[in-house]
C-alpha cells in the first residue's frame, strides 16, 4: 500500500493534533483542522489504511487513533527534511539578493513576513565607525564627474562635481589611482591635513577636483546615518481579530508608516551581537516594549552585524499569541545565513 500525499497529510494532522491534546484523534477532528477539504468518510478510509500500514493504532474500539513509533519516526524524518529544505530555500533566496545591502535587507523583510505570517521590519545598518573602501570618479562630460564613495558595508554615497578644466580619460584614471592609494581604509580621523596636502601635491594642477572629491568623502564619513527601514507584511496584522479594532490598527499602522518602531527598539535594547553566535534575540510582550502603540502586540527582535562597527535591527511584530517558537527559530536560521553572507562580502 502506498503512502501518498493525502495519507501523509492526514498522518501529520493526526500527530500534530495528538501532540496538542493528548487525546485519540477522530476523523471529524481531522476534517475540521486539516486543509484537505475531504469528507469524514474518506478520512476514515485513509485512517484505516494508515492503521493497516502500522503508522497509527486505535487504542479502544470507539476511540480515535494515536500515532505508533513508526508514525512518529516518519513525522520526525519528514519534518526534518522540510526544515532542511526550508533553510536551503532561505539561503538560496538570500544569496540571490546579496549583491547590494539595501536589496538584501528589503528581501529579508519580505521573506520574514511570508514565512511567519506576521509583519516584519528591518533597519539599514548604522555605523559606529566608517572607513573608505573605494572611490570612483566617472566622466559624465568634459567638465563634470560623478564621484562615488563606497564605505565599509558597501554603503554608497555619490555626488556630481564640476571641474574648472576639461579632463581626459587618462587624467581621470590617474586621479582614481591617486585617491584610492591615499584614502582606502582610512576613517574620518585619519583623513588629516597632511594626507590632504600630499594628495594635492601629487594631483598636479587638479586641486579643485581634489577639493570637491574630499568634500564628498568628508560628508560621507561624518554625516549622521540616514538609514532606511524596510517593512513588509503590515496587512498581516489585520488577520488577527484582537488587533482589528479601528483605533488599535490605526496606531499600529501609523507606527509602521513613519518607520519609528525599529528605532524605538534600538533605544530599548542597544545590545549588539558578538562573534560567539549570539544575535541578541529579544522577545517583547505587550507593554514590555515601552512603545505605546505596541501594547497589544508582541515583537521579536534580533541584531545583525555586517562587520565590526556596522549593525542593524530586524523585528517581527504580531499578536501576543504569536507562535514564539517558530518566530525565534526562523530568526535564528536567518541570522546564521546573514552571518555567512556578510562574512563572504567583507
Amino acid at each position: 500500500m502506498e503512502l501518498d500525499e493525502r495519507k501523509l497529510k492526514i498522518l501529520q494532522a493526526i500527530i500534530r493534533t495528538y501532540l496538542e491534546t493528548g487525546e485519540p484523534v477522530g476523523s471529524r477532528t481531522i476534517s475540521k483542522y486539516s486543509d484537505l477539504n475531504i469528507s469524514s468518510a474518506t478520512i476514515r478510509n485513509e485512517m484505516s489504511d494508515l492503521e493497516d500500514m502500522g503508522y497509527i493504532i486505535q487504542p479502544h474500539t470507539s476511540a480515535g487513533r494515536i500515532p505508533t513509533d513508526k508514525g512518529y519516526r516518519l513525522y520526525v524524518d519528514t519534518m526534518m527534511d522540510d526544515k532542511v529544505q526550508e533553510v536551503q530555500d532561505m539561503k538560496d533566496q538570500l544569496e540571490e539578493k546579496a549583491g547590494r545591502i539595501d536589496t538584501l535587507l528589503k528581501h529579508v523583510s519580505k521573506l520574514l513576513a511570508t514565512s511567519t505570517n506576521y509583519a516584519a521590519m528591518v533597519s539599514g545598518p548604522r555605523y559606529r565607525s566608517k572607513k573608505i573602501k573605494f572611490i570612483q570618479l566617472s566622466e559624465v562630460d568634459e567638465k563634470h564627474l560623478l564621484t562615488i564613495v563606497v564605505l565599509d558595508g558597501n554603503v554608497v554615497k555619490n555626488k556630481m562635481i564640476k571641474s574648472d578644466e576639461a579632463l581626459d580619460t587618462e587624467s581621470v584614471a590617474k586621479l582614481n589611482f591617486l585617491l584610492n592609494t591615499a584614502l582606502n581604509g582610512l576613517d574620518v580621523g585619519e583623513v588629516n591635513i597632511a594626507v590632504i596636502q600630499k594628495i594635492k601635491e601629487q594631483a598636479k594642477g587638479h586641486s579643485n577636483v581634489i577639493d570637491a572629491v574630499l568634500e564628498v568623502v568628508g560628508n560621507a564619513l561624518t554625516q549622521d546615518d540616514d538609514y532606511e527601514v524596510y517593512t513588509s507584511g503590515t496587512t498581516n496584522i489585520l488577520k488577527y481579530p484582537e488587533l482589528a479594532d479601528k483605533e488599535k490598527i490605526t496606531d499600529i499602522l501609523d507606527t509602521f508608516e513613519d518607520k519609528r518602531l525599529i528605532s524605538e527598539f534600538e533605544e530599548v535594547n542597544p545590545t549588539i551581537d558578538t562573534d560567539d553566535g549570539n544575535h541578541a534575540i529579544q522577545v517583547y510582550i505587550g507593554g514590555e516594549s515601552q512603545v505605546d502603540s505596541m501594547k497589544d502586540c508582541s515583537m521579536v527582535t534580533a541584531t545583525y552585524k555586517i562587520h565590526e562597527g556596522a549593525y542593524g535591527k530586524i523585528g517581527i511584530v504580531g499578536p501576543k499569541r504569536m507562535d514564539y517558537d517558530k518566530v525565534v527559530a526562523t530568526l535564528e536560521k536567518l541570522m546564521d545565513e546573514l552571518d555567512d553572507i556578510f562574512k563572504d562580502s567583507n
